[in-house]
């Protein structure tokens, strides 16, 4: 056991240690990853997780806010004939206003196609912002899902995204042209493809094993009822222009009132090295479970912890950078990890006798390994295909010539079920059964609706294959968020999230361009997506109560020890 002079001391205080406290304990000390700490001490969803999953999921319905307000803002509003001479060119029976003169008729209701005049010739700039806003969400979740797995972290990311929906959202009703409008769409994008990425992470990350799943899957019901609550937003303020500064009111109460009682994970504390932040979240987290922690407990990455020996802790400083070099070394020759494990692990100090290590982690990490790398390439893929699903068969809602504000309502309070069957059988079923079954599902559905005309009667029965698609797909959406999520290590989750968030995001701004088609083609197209989608699925691991890893040192141990023992 190394020793530490009182100048060491000094300077281990002024940078945070993974092993110093370990040091001074002597070998009675135990050491805990953060699952172990939360099945063993803490608990794994008690009244701690409870308030903290709450408070954090509100931000989805902020996101529902800032993504679902363009079908108010960008709607077509009805119009209606002038009376007298003035109309006599007008026929009140006709679809559209295109052929007739202008003059002849008037719009009833305010959008920015009243204001601007995107109709007829003009229609495909209402298309354009909208793909434009999930082009912005697709670099948003890219930049700040590798923000908040690095300098920022989850809270601090949370809260920039917060910050800017607040400014650009409320710019945006001040757009003085189409020019203006577009780009603080694009920048209101670009800050929500961070705010469900951030939220997702942080609510789940301190919630043990057993009961992730289920948590992971209640998020989404803030967003549905984010969109319910935006229908009535947008039925109380009937102008664009007020509806854009009342969604974004919320994003700014949010961040005064509910991201200051909010913690930082712990998890994301013990990879960037600080870990005394992190034993106090779990301490804080303990005593509000009722439950404590021991003296001579502490936290430690878990390819630290003793599920993988050796104890590197009981070495001293020289003798831990021989025994890294030493595994490495012998990875290199089987594995081929030597790059990564000398990325992901940093060892050094001011005085030489203290060991300071910061774990981090990049998407140059993750496709380094073999491992990774597929988990990574399916996942982009499953979530492309499966968000041109969800979106596509949710824009088709506008042809049903319904009451607007019900009909998103009615879509929201459909996709609740999916939610409630899917966390069901969530944890019986497993992650990926479940994943490859609702995909399945939905393309089935799909195909189906391919095959009816849309005339008479059929009407009823295409728009009930387009409702039972969308609930199969919303269940696969969110569920994805999930399996992605657990199939890789804290140090590039938010990274590798984003690089899946940033797929879903290309995929919604793809679902316009095969709407337009109309006829039986989109419904062809999705049901294609949703299939293929599920045997794409088939090449994933299962997930179902296996740890959540901090390091992808610890990660690819595992796995090849559990594929050592198979052969």
């Amino acid at each position: 056991m190394a020793t530490k002079s009182p100048t060491d001391s000094k300077d281990q205080g002024a940078a945070p240690l993974i092993w110093a406290e370990e040091e001074r304990t002597g070998a009675s000390s135990e050491k805990l990853c953060i699952d172990e700490m939360l099945q063993k001490y803490c608990g794994e969803f008690g009244r701690w997780q409870l308030r903290h999953f709450v408070l954090t999921s509100l931000a989805w319905a902020l996101e529902a806010f800032h993504t679902m307000v363009m079908i108010f803002a960008d709607r077509e509003p009805e119009w209606r004939c002038l009376d007298g001479a003035a109309g006599s060119g007008c026929n009140p029976a006709a679809k559209s206003v295109c052929r007739f003169e202008p003059g002849s008729w008037e719009w009833v209701g305010d959008s920015t196609v009243v204001e601007w005049g995107l109709f007829c010739a003009d229609k495909f700039k209402v298309g354009l912002v909208q793909a434009v806003f999930f082009g912005g969400c697709m670099i948003g979740a890219g930049t700040f899902g590798h923000l908040s797995d690095s300098v920022l972290g989850r809270k601090g990311s949370l809260t920039v995204v917060c910050a800017l929906n607040t400014i650009f959202g409320t710019l945006t009703a001040f757009s003085p042209n189409y020019a203006f409008y577009i780009l603080f769409r694009f920048l209101t994008g670009c800050s929500t493809g961070g705010v469900g990425l951030c939220a997702f992470v942080l609510a789940t990350e301190p919630v043990g094993p057993t009961n992730r799943g289920t948590t992971g899957m209640s998020t989404f019901y803030f967003f549905s009822s984010g969109i319910a609550i935006l229908s009535a937003i947008a039925y109380i303020f009937s102008t664009w222009r007020k509806l854009y500064i009342a969604s974004s009111i919320p994003s700014l109460l949010f961040l005064l009132f509910i991201l200051p009682f909010i913690s930082e994970s712990p998890r994301w504390y013990l990879v960037r090295g600080r870990k005394s932040e992190a034993m106090k979240v779990i301490t804080a987290m303990a005593t509000t479970n009722g439950n404590h922690i021991p003296e001579g407990v502490f936290l430690t990455l878990d390819h630290q912890s003793a599920q993988f020996p050796p104890p590197l802790s009981s070495l001293s400083c020289n003798s831990l950078q021989e025994q890294v070099l030493s595994d490495v070394n012998s990875l290199n020759e089987s594995q081929n990890l030597e790059k990564l494990v000398s990325d992901s692990i940093l060892l050094g100090s001011a005085k030489g006798s203290a060991c300071q290590v910061a774990e981090a982690g990049s998407l140059l990490d993750v496709i380094r390994s073999p491992i990774t790398r597929s988990r990574l390439i399916l996942a982009v893929v499953i979530n492309f295909l499966c968000s041109v699903v969800y979106y596509g068969l949710s824009l088709n809602v506008v042809n049903l010539e319904t009451n607007l504000y019900l009909t998103v309502i009615l879509n929201a309070v459909a996709e609740m079920p999916a939610f409630m069957i899917t966390a069901l059988l969530l944890d019986r079923w497993g992650r990926k059964p479940l994943t490859i079954a609702t995909l399945w599902f939905s393309g089935a559905f799909c195909f189906a609706g391919s095959l009816v005309r849309n005339v008479g009667v059929w009407k009823g029965v295409r728009m009930m294959c387009g409702i039972l698609g969308i609930f199969g797909m919303a269940g696969t959406y969110n569920l994805l968020f999930i399996y992605t999520a657990e199939l890789f290590p804290t140090v590039v989750r938010n990274a590798a999230l984003g690089c899946a968030t940033q797929a879903a995001q290309m995929g919604a701004i793809l679902a316009p361009l095969v709407v337009v088609m109309g006829g039986s083609f989109p419904f062809i197209i999705f049901a294609i997506c949703g299939i293929s989608g599920g045997f794409f699925a088939f090449y994933l691991p299962e997930t179902l109560n296996q740890p959540l890893y901090d390091t992808l040192a610890g990660m690819l141990a595992k796995e090849n020890s559990v594929t050592s023992s198979i052969v």
